[in-house]
């Protein structure tokens, strides 16, 4: 278990153990909602990103104009790049993006100007 807090003045600080590990395919049902793991490494091995009906929840792996950060360790520059591109670029442009930090986006959007996501794409 890798604990990062001392690097942002947090030392000592740890969350306590999960509930329930999530997997790529599980669903999660909130009321009469339901929402679909997406496995999406690459900030952290166990990067997820929560899929509903016509939103996504990407946490710290796609952000508006941007994508998370790959040089803690175990994160991986190559992973991040899969998930994205493999992953949530596959999702509908009109799909409403809520990433864990700053304002929400769309699928599309983030494919015509997200710096990182078009070079992605072209590659």
């Amino acid at each position: 278990r890798i604990n990062l807090s001392g690097g942002v003045g947090m030392a000592n600080w740890a969350s306590p153990p999960a509930d329930r590990l999530l997997e790529e395919g599980d669903v999660i049902d909130v009321g009469e909602l339901s929402f679909k793991v997406i496995h999406t490494p690459g900030h952290s091995r166990g990067s997820i990103s929560i899929l509903g009906r016509d939103v996504v929840f990407t946490g710290d792996t796609l952000f508006a104009g941007s994508i998370g950060r790959t040089d803690f360790p175990g994160s991986s520059p190559e992973m991040i790049i899969h998930s994205i591109r493999n992953k949530l670029m596959k999702l509908p442009d009109d799909m409403k993006v809520y990433p864990g930090h700053g304002p929400s986006s769309t699928i599309g959007q983030e494919k015509r100007s997200n710096p990182f996501v078009r070079n992605f794409l072209q590659s």
